[in-house]
């Protein structure tokens, strides 16, 4: 393997063009390693890797979320723990992280640069609360709207957007001789980006002291959601303890009550899928009627303080990036990345298993950013070493492709705005249409298994068609960007 490596940094050898300008960042904001406009595309100095990582991401995002019903083993863990859906939001925020020292490597005005990091942070809020927000009810109602009163404000895009203004003005801010400095020492890139870190650790400071010091008390809520057979019923939570990291009485759930109020979070937590909540689990079910109380209650998984949390994610993803800009052979880069995603691991496993901070991506503890980031830098590495240096890119094009259109692919399929569409036309009855039909008849009827059938409907009849259209697209230089 080494000496492939070493013929293919004679061959192929990535470096980040130093008169490239400033590039815009594509969508999941920097989820874009630094996607050029089609007019000054640079096919050569493109980081194919990343374009790939952020597909496969994409397409794992569809697979769990549309496939994770019938097999819940790949779906979000209910609690504590970490499932194949977990991965999908750190590896977001990861390839994000590395995408900003790419798209700011060159930084002539700071303000401007800073304004343009601020507005598209405005355009990801105002997106995420348009599709997560409840006005869209796509693909499973004809209906759109959302009340106020209800209205969700966290979600997906604005954990992103929030990762993303706090890490890119940080970038800016401490942007001065770095991009030329000839790194010394194995560490040397740590001490280059100090304050990088002291950021990180003020944030995992604030984490830390608000999810093990405030104080939670008892609460009430009224089930709102109308759909419920619990509908207009009223539940007392018992808390009264601080440092707790069970579902009812966590710091996490009880910021989010106090500063959005808790008709404002998200009604389906995963929890409601765990043993103490119904007698299907890990499937979802209806609700004991001996379940506690909490089982009832909202919980955002992408609440204000896991979303605080959650910055740490996108500061790893940037020193990936600064290594990628700083190190410029093959070798040297995977040493420092396998090491480091080593590391995480290590430590992620060991607080863990030894009871001392559980994998929760509810929480978005500190464990689960070091394993999740650790996958994150391992997964990315394996794309680097097949793309990036053995060039072997063919393989994975229609991750590349859908990578290259993100935000579109992550719009009408992962947020089901397309399948909404397709089902407005039914013939007869709301139920019965296209998609239906394609569900039931090409796929869970031959296969005689409704599991088997909906997996291979989400691999190839969304994955791979919306492969296929962002191919097209690419082809014809269309990209959707914020």
């Amino acid at each position: 393997m080494s000496e492939l490596l070493q013929r293919a940094e004679q061959q192929n050898q990535i470096e980040i063009d130093e008169e490239q300008p400033t590039k815009s960042l594509d969508f999941f904001h920097e989820k874009q390693n630094e996607l050029p406009s089609s007019q000054n595309f640079n096919q050569k100095n493109r980081l194919h890797s990343l374009d790939i990582f952020r597909g496969f991401t994409v397409a794992l995002m569809i697979l769990v979320d549309d496939a994770g019903g019938e097999w819940p083993m790949i779906t979000h863990a209910p609690w504590n723990g970490c499932n194949l859906a977990d991965f999908v939001m750190p590896f977001f925020l990861f390839i994000v992280g590395m995408a900003i020292p790419l798209a700011l490597k060159r930084v002539p005005d700071r303000l401007m640069a800073s304004r343009k990091v601020i507005f598209r942070t405005l355009k990801l809020l105002l997106w995420g609360i348009l599709l997560q927000g409840g006005y869209s009810h796509a693909p499973d109602k004809l209906t759109y709207g959302v009340d106020m009163k209800r209205i969700r404000w966290c979600g997906i895009l604005q954990r992103i957007a929030l990762s993303y203004l706090v890490v890119a003005l940080l970038e800016i801010a401490t942007k001065s001789f770095q991009d030329n400095y000839q790194l010394s020492g194995r560490f040397t890139i740590f001490k280059l980006y100090c304050w990088q870190w002291v950021v990180g650790a003020c944030v995992l400071i604030i984490y830390f002291s608000v999810l093990y010091g405030v104080y939670v008390p008892d609460w009430e809520f009224t089930v709102q959601n109308a759909e419920s057979p619990d509908y207009g019923r009223h539940f007392t939570v018992t808390c009264g303890v601080r440092g707790k990291l069970d579902p009812p009485c966590n710091a996490v759930g009880y910021v989010d009550r106090i500063l959005l109020g808790i008709n404002h979070v998200y009604k389906h937590p995963a929890w409601k899928r765990s043993k103490a909540c119904t007698a299907k689990s890990p499937y979802e079910g209806p609700l004991l009627e001996n379940a506690p109380s909490w089982c009832h209650a909202p919980f955002d998984p992408e609440g204000i303080l896991s979303s605080i949390s959650a910055i740490l994610s996108t500061i790893i993803g940037v020193h990936f990036g600064h290594v990628l800009i700083h190190i410029k052979d093959h070798t040297g880069r995977l040493k420092h990345w396998v090491s480091m995603g080593l590391a995480l691991l290590i430590l992620g496993f060991l607080l863990h298993f030894t009871n001392a901070i559980p994998l929760n991506k509810q929480l978005y503890t500190f464990s689960y950013v070091c394993v999740t980031s650790g996958a994150a830098a391992f997964v990315f590495s394996v794309f680097y070493v097949l793309v990036d240096t053995l060039d072997v890119k063919f393989l994975f094009l229609p991750f590349k492709w859908i990578g290259m259109n993100a935000m579109l692919v992550f719009v009408m399929a992962a947020e089901g705005i397309f399948a909404g569409f397709i089902n407005g036309w039914y013939y007869d009855d709301p139920h019965n249409t296209l998609v239906y039909w394609i569900q039931q008849h090409v796929f869970i009827g031959v296969w005689h298994s409704k599991r088997v059938g909906i997996l291979l409907y989400v691999i190839f009849a969304e994955i791979l068609f919306w492969a296929v259209v962002s191919g097209i697209l690419h082809q014809l230089k269309i990209y959707w960007k914020l």
